[in-house]
């Protein structure tokens, strides 16, 4: 055994594989003897229990050796294996790269090949007229270009080469067939530099040749085909049918859409192909309809797809391309220039809309046989089967312009509104009309035992007579036509219109008194008319969502068609208006008032003339109220009005009366006259009505519109009455005088007016 030991250990250098072999042939057998002595030990041990300590021993100690063996064994293969495996797989690596290298180089060489070959190709076909294999010859070549790009380290200056070789070809080809198509598909234009218009579309003419054959065809010529799958396989049929898309719209399809004069002709040219040009035909109408527009459109296109777009390239027909590039912008131009205006202005004419969507299906379905749309509802489509709600939004576009026109109208062109006076309403269907003549009449005799005696007056809810402005009267007129309408009409188009009168009479409170504001401080009359027309309008309100409340579909029927909250802000409205023109000729009065010098010192000529030229204007201004407010305001209002400013008149003259402290018997006597001139002038502005014999009555109830007129009479006495005279129509603080002033203001007046004597103080002690 240690032989063996000694000699594996002595061959632990560079081992020849033969060597190696023997070596481990020789130790598998040792390993089997070891492996047979053991076992026959163990049998000996423990099947025949034999004493055999000594032997076992021993067998231990050459299983011990023979497992070193192996180890040095093993560690001396694992050395070996190592270094041969590292050689070995350096020379393979070597061979590898050698071998991949040659690939690289004979794959280059055959894509150069293809590359060549293919452009050979491409110059023969492209000379026969050959587009299409032309075109996927060049693609070949490119594809054979961008194999050789993918590897590293290939020549860079051939790269180039082949590189701008195919850029200049593929810009060839095209230049090929856009000639081509340019001869297929020849436009004439008007002048860039003329101004566009609807003469000079009629120089818009487009040939479409028959692309060399000489006999018309019903089916777009085979060169065309070839040219349009050329410039597909090329990426550059998009930008070609955009082109030409564009050149359509713009000179050809918004020309026949927008002028209604405009016709298209179609004509078969022997040896030329089909010309399509475009004609005038006078006609008085301003948009066409949609029928025109639609044969006209229908026309064109359907020459084009009989003459150049059925063509299939790929997947898809050219038309289709077309299609989607015009359908959108040919659509929206016939919405806004065509259907935008056929749309019905009253509800009785939506019926006979239904033609219109149908012929606009129609269309929509000639266009998807040709394959130009796709898709089942369009914008088209959409927009004329929406006509109620086009309808509404028209309508109430129209309603509030011819609203706010008249809002911003002059004012001053008045009509005359008495109690017979009747806004014409519109027809309405009867709400009742199931009920039968033999229930009314049952319920006759139960009404009137339902009577009361007394009755109103049949005018007594009537608007009093006053003039109004002629543009309020037409607005009210427009409100209840607009309302008219709603009756009958869809539930989305009613409540659009109703609200539409709602918006009237808000853009009313809002603009009016915005854009006649100095106007109606500045004019009296206008202020007048303006407080009028709020209460006129104010007047219809309260009734005219109840009137038609009944004839409109939910949820208006319900409670919801009512205008009775806008009345309070029209009446504040008029009411303010007015108001703030009697504050401005009140400011008036007090400013011509001031220049009297208080009324002191009449006995100077220049202090009386001053006194009594500022008089004589105040009663100039209320007559001049007067006449501009006559036949204009109420009666009622009338002469409150006038009583008002007539009341500030004497109120101010009073006051400053009772402020003198020293009234000579001249300068009462001045006064006295002032005063009088009043009293007899002043009931004169009362002229509320035209007749001047009808005024009487008004003229005559001047202290129930003047509060401080007895008051003003009993100074008047005052003036030029004496001591006794003054003590007997106090009577005790029971008479006239000591109803309208106190002791205190009276005992004044008679210390101005009369003298320090035995008297005076007699009469004072008196005045209690």
């Amino acid at each position: 055994m240690a032989s063996f030991v000694t000699e594996v250990l002595a061959s632990s250098g560079k081992l020849e594989k033969e060597d190696l072999a023997a070596k481990i042939s020789t130790l598998s057998r040792k390993v089997e003897e070891t492996k047979e002595e053991v076992c026959d030990m163990i049998n000996k041990r423990y099947n025949e229990i034999l004493p055999s300590m000594q032997g076992a021993e021993v067998l231990m100690g050459q299983a011990e050796e023979v497992s070193k063996e192996i180890d040095v064994l093993k560690s001396c293969i694992e050395t070996e294996v190592q270094q041969n495996l590292h050689t070995a797989v350096t020379e393979y690596a070597k061979l590898k790269q050698q071998l991949e290298r040659n690939t690289t180089v004979i794959a280059m060489l055959r894509h150069l090949e293809e590359f060549h070959i293919a452009m050979e190709e491409f110059h023969k076909t492209l000379l026969e007229k050959k587009y299409v294999i032309a075109a996927k010859q060049l693609e070949k070549a490119r594809h054979s270009a961008d194999s050789l790009k993918a590897w590293k380290g290939s020549e860079l200056p051939l790269l180039r080469a082949l590189s701008s070789e195919l850029t200049v070809q593929r810009e060839n080809l095209i230049y090929h067939l856009g000639d081509e198509w340019k001869r297929l598909a020849v436009w004439k234009l008007p002048p860039s530099k003329e101004p566009m218009g609807m003469k000079s579309f009629l120089k818009t003419e487009l040939q479409l040749t028959l692309g060399g054959t000489k006999e018309p065809r019903q089916s777009p010529p085979p060169l065309l085909s070839c040219v349009l799958q050329a410039l597909t396989i090329q990426g550059e049929l998009q930008h070609k049918i955009k082109l030409f898309s564009q050149v359509l719209l713009k000179y050809l399809l918004k020309p026949l859409i927008t002028y209604p004069s405009l016709n298209v002709e179609v004509s078969e040219q022997q040896s030329e192909g089909t010309l399509l040009s475009l004609q005038c035909a006078e006609t008085p109408e301003e948009h066409p309809s949609p029928s025109q527009v639609y044969t006209k459109v229908l026309v064109v296109l359907k020459t084009l797809h009989t003459h150049l777009l059925d063509v299939s390239v790929g997947e898809r027909k050219v038309s289709v391309i077309l299609g989607d590039l015009v359908w959108q912008e040919m659509s929206h131009c016939i919405i806004h220039e065509c259907l935008l205006y056929s749309i019905p202005t009253n509800s009785c004419q939506l019926q006979q809309y239904s033609a219109v969507i149908k012929e606009t299906e129609e269309f929509e379905k000639s266009l998807k046989e040709m394959q130009y749309l796709r898709g089942d509802s369009t914008e088209l489509l959409k927009y004329a089967r929406d006509v109620n709600c086009h309808f509404a939004s028209k309508k109430c576009k129209d309603v509030i312009v011819a609203a706010r026109k008249l809002m911003t109208s002059e004012m001053h062109n008045t009509v005359k509104i008495t109690p017979d006076s009747k806004l014409s309403i519109p027809k309405l269907p009867s709400p009742g009309s199931g009920d039968n003549k033999g229930k009314q009449g049952a319920n006759k005799l139960e009404a009137s035992r339902l009577e009361n005696e007394k009755q109103l007056g049949t005018r007594t809810l009537c608007l009093p007579v006053c003039r109004i402005s002629e543009s309020v009267q037409q607005l009210m007129e427009l409100a209840l036509h607009t309302l008219s309408e709603a009756v009958g009409s869809s539930s989305q188009c009613a409540t659009q219109l109703f609200f539409t009168v709602r918006n009237i009479f808000q853009l009313f409170y809002d603009v009016v008194p915005t854009y006649h504001k100095e106007n109606l401080l500045k004019f009296p009359h206008l202020a007048a008319i303006q407080h009028n027309n709020c209460m006129y309008i104010a007047h219809h309100l309260l009734t005219l969502g109840h009137q038609f409340r009944p004839h409109l579909p939910d949820p208006l029927s319900e409670g919801a068609a009512t205008f009775v909250d806008l009345v309070p802000g029209f009446r504040k409205l008029g009411a303010h208006c007015f108001l703030a023109q009697l504050n401005v000729q009140r400011a008036e009065m007090l400013e011509r008032f001031s220049t009297a010098r208080n009324f002191s010192n009449l006995d100077d000529e220049d202090n009386y003339s001053t006194a009594s030229k500022a008089v004589r204007q105040v009663i100039h201004q209320l007559k001049r109220l007067g006449t501009v407010w006559q036949d204009v305001l109420p009666v009622n209002i009338y002469c409150k009005a006038m009583g008002t400013l007539l009341n500030t008149a004497i109120s101010e003259l009073i006051a400053k009366i009772m402020t003198l402290e020293d009234i000579s018997t001249e300068d009462g006597e001045h006064l006295h006259i002032l005063c009088q001139t009043i009293i007899e002038e002043g009931p004169l502005v009362f002229i509320p009505l035209p007749e001047e014999n009808k005024n009487k009555k008004y003229q005559e109830e001047v202290p129930v519109y003047v509060k401080k007129w007895i008051t003003f009479k009993e100074l008047v006495i005052v003036l030029r009455a004496n001591l006794q005279e003054i003590v007997d129509r106090w009577a005790e603080g029971k008479g006239p005088l000591a109803l309208e002033f106190s002791s205190s203001e009276m005992k004044s007046l008679i210390r101005a007016l009369f003298q320090n004597t035995e008297r005076r103080a007699v009469a004072l002690t008196k005045i209690k």
